[in-house]
């Protein structure tokens, strides 16, 4: 059977579902055992708890924009090779997204409560990406991908050690992260010119900055 070719209002549908799905619902995740499930849970004191919390929801809300960034390359992907690849990494990230919710709400947190700005900036940036071409898409995943990396090695370093399933759930997305950005690069993206390389820095630390508290 042939797989269907999806027109762009078809397209549209699908990506109000995912953010629909992404903001208020279940999202399809790939069924992938959650990391988290391996490790015992640890005592930790109220500081560490919290701090692990934030981060945690800091990760989610990354998580989302991660989401948002790849339905809007997706829906602006001119190659449907290209356009497969950030659909299979979005699923992926769903997965990261479901591990987040459920760590923050083991630790007795809230999702970030801007949470739609954070899907809608990053989906409007997916899609003008993926509206320059392939090879800048890509290079914008990869760059990504490398920015979240560094963050999450941040992260690391300040949830507490013994606070295994937070850092089971990171270690793993480190994992994700490293393999999207290196598919992204051997699928033709180009590095992106330095000034929006810091651009990018600058708006993640808006994000994660607010995230972290709110």
């Amino acid at each position: 059977m042939n797989a269907r070719n999806y027109n762009p209002f078809d397209r549209l549908i699908i990506n109000f579902d995912q953010a629909v799905r992404t903001l208020a619902g279940k999202p399809l995740v790939t069924g992938r055992p959650n990391p988290a499930d391996e490790r015992q849970e640890s005592t930790l004191s109220e500081a560490e708890k919290t701090e692990s919390m934030r981060l945690m929801r800091v990760n989610h809300a990354g998580e989302v924009a991660a989401q948002a960034l790849y339905q809007g390359q997706a829906l602006t992907a001119r190659l449907s090779t290209v356009r497969g690849r950030m659909q299979r990494a979005a699923a992926e990230e769903n997965d990261h997204l479901d591990w987040c919710e459920r760590r923050v709400t083991e630790l007795g947190g809230h999702l970030s409560y801007f949470n739609p700005l954070w899907y809608f900036g990053s989906f409007a940036l997916g899609a003008a990406a993926g509206a320059l071409g392939d090879k800048w898409s890509l290079g914008f995943v990869a760059e990504t991908e490398k920015q979240v990396i560094r963050h999450l090695d941040g992260h690391l370093t300040r949830i507490a050690a013994d606070d295994q399933k937070s850092r089971a759930i990171i270690e793993q997305m480190k994992l994700d992260e490293a393999r999207h950005g290196a598919e992204a690069l051997r699928a033709g993206g180009v590095e992106l010119p330095g000034p929006v390389r810091g651009l990018m820095k600058l708006a993640s630390r808006v994000m994660t900055g607010t995230a972290f508290r709110f």
